[in-house]
């Protein structure tokens, strides 16, 4: 059995407070920690993880407890290959994520750890986060001791005798085509919105002995998105315990939204709070502030509690309420079931506000006062936005959630293409109105009536194509009902990536009036066509309820 002094005094630090122990820590000591030190098979570098301690708080910080445990399980291995090559590290805002990952990092750049041209890399969305945390290392080397032994610019550190670098990483991805990293640091991954700078750093490794990554994070706001996958993964490994990734899943947060309001339960999201008078009283400050203004409860939540929330009156609905639509259970991602409602009424709505761009046309149903729908979206494959869009549209286009899209070719998206879909779903479905609003009506209009489809006027009430001359009005009209229905979870969207993307991507704002409006979070990358085509669906709802009352 692997005896650590480290080790053996957070777990007694851990059993002697549960009250500031999370979950998901509790399950890493039961289901990782304990069944390894175990292990026959394992090599603990005692030696090598005591010069580490020496060389961080010699040349950095005294180390807390916490950290010190964490380092420890990098000095594992089995036959010369580290029992845990991926460190994911999540803890609340100002907990010294930085302070914690660069000594270790540094010390993997020394002759104390001995492995030659074992290079740093330290990646990060924001060029003024990766250059926050390598400055932690720069300002290290501003000594005499450490001058001899390091060569430093403000780009690159270097260590004279092993060669090994160090240096931070800010621009394009597929610029970081042949690098040799020994360990990775992914910086704030809450803000990645896909892989694709992440997969350039992880296929280069296998040149170097010992690769590691290093994931750091607080929670954030990007939903879909790596972060989320990996905690996704970072459940199912502490729960089991099948650990065949080689991942050490360091999480602090609280185990619920309740705890936001028990002081002691802060310290599951902040491991240093103790270590640390300011950032308690720093916490306390921003807590007593949130009370007072409420904008700034999702800061406080979901960066220092690491609770992923937002503020609900600015926005259509909780993430959890969003994924309620598309799950029966949300944990185990178990697709929602969904009554057969095909060949009953229905409406059909329509989204097209750039021909170069999106656009999304949907069918709504009911039944048992669950409404259903089914969207597909139309994405131009010349949109000047595509590459850069918050969302995975070419790398997971087909697969199980992510088939209710296509991307056409050509300049722009052509009307008939649209058209011709609602045509196919009036076959299948008993089809009362095709609703839109003003954008580019006419056009459709003229389209429509090529099939035989009338609009919807005054003297002709019973058409089936009907205009929503103020889409802000219908807003303020639907509202209370979309709420209530999300909050019920008596909305049904299926196995909708998009849908659940285009639903987080939509704000709700209150005019002086108290009406409401929804509109995008933001105008070019966060796309929300299939949301407004499910409002102008929503619109009309009350009719295929009303039929299916009397039939």
């Amino acid at each position: 059995m692997i005896v650590c002094k480290e080790i053996a005094e957070y777990l007694r630090y851990a059993e002697d407070n549960p009250k500031k122990i999370n979950k998901e820590r509790s399950l890493l000591i039961k289901n990782i920690v304990l069944p390894t030190l175990r292990r026959n098979d394992v090599f603990f570098d005692e030696k090598t993880y005591q010069n580490c301690l020496k060389y961080c708080e010699k040349h950095y910080y005294k180390l807390f407890p916490y950290q010190k445990f964490i380092y420890a399980f990098a000095f594992m291995y089995k036959e010369d290959i580290p029992i845990f090559p991926k460190f994911f590290v999540m803890m609340g805002r100002g907990n010294g994520k930085d302070g914690f990952i660069v000594p270790i990092v540094n010390f993997f750049q020394t002759p104390l750890y001995g492995v030659k041209n074992y290079h740093v890399e330290i990646v990060a969305n924001s060029e003024q986060q990766v250059k926050d945390t390598f400055k932690v290392a720069y300002d290290a080397m501003d000594v005499p001791v450490m001058k001899g032994k390091f060569k430093v610019t403000k780009e690159l550190i270097t260590n004279v005798a092993t060669k090994s670098e160090l240096r931070y990483n800010t621009s394009n991805a597929k610029t970081k085509d042949g690098k040799r990293p020994g360990c990775l640091v992914l910086n704030e991954i809450h803000a990645y919105e896909n892989y694709d700078q992440i997969n350039v750093f992880e296929s280069a490794f296998g040149k170097v002995r010992h690769p590691r990554e290093f994931i750091i994070t607080t929670n954030g706001y990007v939903r879909e998105g790596p972060l989320d996958e990996l905690l996704d993964l970072m459940e199912e490994i502490l729960e089991s315990g099948d650990n065949p990734l080689g991942y050490f899943p360091f999480i602090c947060k609280i185990d619920s939204i309740e705890e936001v309001d028990d002081q002691e339960a802060w310290h599951k999201a902040n491991p240093s709070m103790e270590y640390m008078p300011i950032l308690a009283h720093q916490i306390l400050q921003d807590y007593l502030e949130m009370q007072k203004l409420p904008s700034k409860r999702p800061e406080f939540i979901t960066k220092r509690m690491n609770w992923p929330d937002r503020n609900d009156e600015e926005t259509v609905a909780s993430w959890e309420n969003i994924l309620r639509c598309c799950y029966d259970d949300i944990k185990k991602k178990t697709p929602r079931k969904t009554p057969e409602t095909k060949g009953r009424m229905a409406i059909l709505a329509l989204d097209y506000a750039d021909v170069r761009d999106f656009a999304s046309a949907g069918v709504l149903t009911e039944k048992d006062g669950e409404y259903i729908w089914r969207q597909h979206t139309w994405i131009c494959a010349q949109s000047p936005f595509l590459d850069s869009i918050k969302f995975p549209v070419r790398k997971n286009i087909g697969l199980p959630e992510f088939q209710d899209y296509e991307i056409v070719d050509g300049p722009v998206i052509p009307p008939e293409m649209i058209v011709r879909w609602c045509i196919d779903r009036m076959s299948e479905y008993a089809v009362i109105k095709i609703t839109m609003d003003t954008y580019r009506y006419t056009l459709f209009k003229e389209i429509f009536e090529t099939y035989g489809i009338q609009e919807e006027t005054k003297q002709n009430p019973y058409g089936q194509l009907r205009l929503i001359r103020k889409i802000a009005s219908v807003c303020g009209i639907i509202a209370p009902d979309i709420e209530k229905l999300f909050a019920e979870g008596k909305i049904n969207f299926g196995q909708s990536a998009i849908m659940r993307w285009y639903t987080n991507n939509t704000e709700v704002t209150t005019d002086k009036f108290g009406n409401k409006q929804y509109r995008k979070i933001e105008p070019k990358l966060r796309k929300n066509d299939g949301f407004m085509a499910f409002l102008a669906a929503m619109f009309s709802k009350d009719l295929i309820k009303e039929v299916i009352m009397y039939v």
